[in-house]
């Protein structure tokens, strides 16, 4: 999509990665990396030759990325009619939007940046950022803030992961924390009170124990196991007891903890003691979406955004369903993205992406997130506890403007709403898909295996965990 007057620039379209991966995965040779960034770099020469001037007919012209692409027809059109608006309101700004998706591809995201193929305003994950600043390839921010309206009033932890020493190096987008999603219907039917959900790993246990003695194949909790997904809630879980993966220098591994611990042992003794977590195991996302969505299943740990997913492709109903906060009330996994702004901008051209990110995405009520009425108009779900991006007075705008046009149950959502603000927020760890994939074998195993040694996974769970942290 290009805005009114856009004259073509010489950069290219991305191919992105899923936004609903949990984290990006780099696990590529540095010489392909290099190879790759060199025939890029000739392209970009031979493509653009010199002289290519951001504002040669009176406009500042910014690259972005990110556009949804054309399958995704309400996002796409969202989207265009955003840009459109945009251009009428700055007509000194000549937006080139690329389409993608997913929106990032870690297989080409550094060689992409190195080779200067990069979009001037692209999208990352709250993993990227520290990366993209450590490889020298992000513009500081820090001088032009100021100019961005709706900064002081975003959510200070999740502005704090586009802050690197001091320096500001992105905007936050999006931010979503993982919670408790349970089935209302299974809960009145055990005899427990589906307005009180487990709030430890202990009412976790018991209720899922209820739940399960329904029998008819309901299962009261599953979890993953396989795929990275099993190291991905085993973190998430441990952060829930305020535990962690990694030091907080990311240098060694500290799993091998009674958090870590706690977390097999809590599995293991659902698994095999109670038999509330099924026969079947080795789940990925899918098979447990399909049996929430089947009502078959009592609880699963997932972020608010599962909840539509469960509806719409999985047979679920929206009344059936509720989110609570994370068990175990110490801290959370937090997910999401952002932009950031190629190192190569023309101040000009990070003033005008930073107005162009005002417009589209931080704007309460409005803009391509937060237009509510205009998503509920296309079936959209307007009404669930996350994204929430601001603080403040703008929070209270954004939520007043979300409930009026609610079109699913807000109230199944208000435990999660504010029991999620008193915990700790962490993000992935680095290395997060090579760590996940470890912490696979410890999850699969304790599900699997009746006599599992939990000291032993986590001894050998450490060890490897601090090889990759050594090789960076």
């Amino acid at each position: 999509m290009r805005s009114p007057g856009f004259r073509r620039t010489c950069r290219q379209p991305l191919a992105g990665r899923d936004a609903g991966t949990p984290t990006s995965a780099r696990q590529w040779r540095s010489t392909s990396i290099a190879a790759l960034a060199s025939a890029l770099a000739l392209t970009a020469v031979s493509a653009c030759g010199s002289g290519d001037d951001a504002a040669q007919d009176g406009k500042t012209h910014i690259t972005v990325n990110c556009e949804p692409p054309k399958s995704a027809k309400v996002d796409r059109s969202f989207f265009e009619q955003d840009l459109a608006s945009f251009a009428r309101q700055h007509p000194d700004i000549g937006v080139d939007a690329h389409d993608a998706f997913p929106c990032q591809d870690p297989k080409t995201f550094d060689a992409k940046l190195a080779g200067g193929q990069m979009e001037d305003v692209f999208y990352t994950y709250f993993t990227d950022v520290k990366h993209v600043v450590d490889i020298n390839q992000a513009a500081d921010l820090t001088p032009y803030v100021q100019d961005l309206k709706s900064y002081p009033t975003l959510q200070k932890q999740l502005r704090d992961i586009y802050t690197v020493d001091g320096k500001v190096y992105g905007i936050p987008r999006t931010g979503y924390s993982m919670g408790l999603i349970y089935n209302r219907k299974l809960f009145s039917k055990a005899g427990l009170d589906p307005d009180r959900p487990p709030t430890t790993w202990g009412e976790v246990r018991a209720d899922a124990k209820k739940i399960a003695a329904l029998g008819g194949g309901t299962v009261g909790y599953a979890d993953y196991s396989a795929q990275n997904q099993g190291g991905w809630h085993f973190t998430a879980e441990v952060y829930s007891r305020g535990g962690a993966v990694v030091s907080p220098d990311g240098s060694k591994a500290t799993v091998n903890t009674p958090e870590g611990r706690a977390v097999l042992q809590t599995l293991k003794d659902m698994r095999w003691k109670d038999d509330s977590m099924g026969s079947k195991q080795l789940l990925v996302i899918n098979d447990v979406q399909l049996m929430m969505g089947s009502g078959k299943l009592g609880m699963y740990l997932a972020a608010p955004d599962n909840i539509p997913i469960l509806v719409k492709e999985k047979g679920g109903n929206y009344k059936d369903l509720s989110l609570a906060p994370m068990p175990g009330g110490k801290g959370t996994l937090l997910g999401g993205d952002g932009y950031m702004f190629n190192k190569h901008d023309t101040p000009a051209q990070i003033r005008a992406g930073l107005k162009w990110l005002d417009h589209m995405f931080l704007t309460p009520g409005k803009g391509f997130l937060g237009d509510y009425a205009r998503a509920k108009q296309h079936d959209a779900p307007v009404g669930l506890p996350e994204p929430r991006l601001f603080t403040g007075a703008a929070d209270a705008r954004d939520q007043q403007v979300k409930k009026a046009n609610a079109n699913v149950p807000v109230d199944n959502y208000q435990g999660f709403l504010t029991g999620t603000q008193k915990l700790e927020l962490k993000i992935e760890p680095p290395q997060a898909q090579q760590i996940y994939s470890v912490l696979d074998g410890a999850v699969s195993a304790v599900l699997t295996k009746k006599d599992a040694d939990i000291d032993q996974l986590l001894k050998d769970a450490s060890g490897k965990i601090d090889g990759i942290l050594a090789r960076g």
